[in-house]
Formats: C-alpha cells, structure tokens, sequence
C-alpha cells in the first residue's frame, strides 16, 4: 500500500498546481455540454474522498464492510460545489488526499483481503477498494484535463 500511497502523493503534486491554474470562471464551465463543471467533477472527487475514507478505515476495524450505495447526482446536487470557491475545493481536494495517502500507506496488511459488500455491486477487497480509488481520480482528473487541455 506504501507504493499506492506514493502514487497517489504524485498525482495530487501534479494536478494542483494545474488545478490552481485554472480561473474560477472557467471552473464554473461545463466540461461537455449539458455535463458537469470542474467544480461539480472536483466536488465529485471531494466527495469520494469523503466516503473512501470511511471505507478504509471502517474496512481495517471490521471482519467485513457493508456499506450503501453511492448517488454521484443526487450528492453532487445537495453539496452544491458548483456555488463554492474554486480555490477552496482546490485546497480541500488536495489536502484531503494527502491524508488519504497517509492512511492508505498504513492500511495493516492482513486487512487488505476484507470483503466489502458496496450498495449492489459484487464483493472487493479492501486492497481493491484502494486501488480503484486511485484510478477512479485519474479518471476525473483527466476529464478536466481534456476540457483545459494542461493538466
């Protein structure tokens, strides 16, 4: 998980600084039209931080997870981050991560097999949660990416 953790440190250090880069106005753009703004995607990240941080923790302290499904649309609506401060949703994203990063590179090693049951979708390991998390960020990260043409 050690090796996990310093990739995703690698990419928060690289796409802040892009992040940063973009102007507010632009972040309030939609990617696509009819699509998300860099501000509702970097919400979305936000917010998977938040219920991946759960996951983590929650997984290493139990014999198994369960955990509800996720509503990307519905969350994205209520947490409203398309009326926050570009700046501020920067700052948490990264600031979040880093931590996420400090717990992932101590997730006890005999806990990474722990079966984690996520609203319907069949059953992964907690080592797959991890990961995915990192690929499910590159994913977005690389829709504004496309849209900015620089990160």
């Amino acid at each position: 998980m050690k090796e996990l953790s310093e990739k995703l440190l690698s990419v928060i250090d690289t796409a802040e600084p892009k992040l940063r880069s973009i102007s507010a106005s632009d972040s309030a753009k939609p990617i696509l039209p009819g699509g998300w703004s860099r501000k509702q995607v970097l919400g979305h990240l936000i917010d998977s931080a938040s219920n991946n941080h759960q996951r983590f923790v929650r997984a290493s302290l139990q014999p198994s997870l369960d955990f509800p499904a996720y509503d990307q649309e519905r969350n994205v609506g209520l947490q409203a981050p398309q009326e926050a401060d570009w700046p501020l949703l920067v700052s948490l994203w990264a600031a979040y991560n880093r931590y996420l990063a400090h717990i992932i590179a101590r997730l006890p090693a005999n806990k990474l097999d722990t079966v984690c049951h996520i609203g319907s979708n069949p059953p992964v390991t907690l080592a797959f949660v991890a990961s995915d998390y990192l690929t499910h960020m590159i994913h977005h990260l690389s829709q504004i990416a496309a849209a900015d043409g620089n990160l």
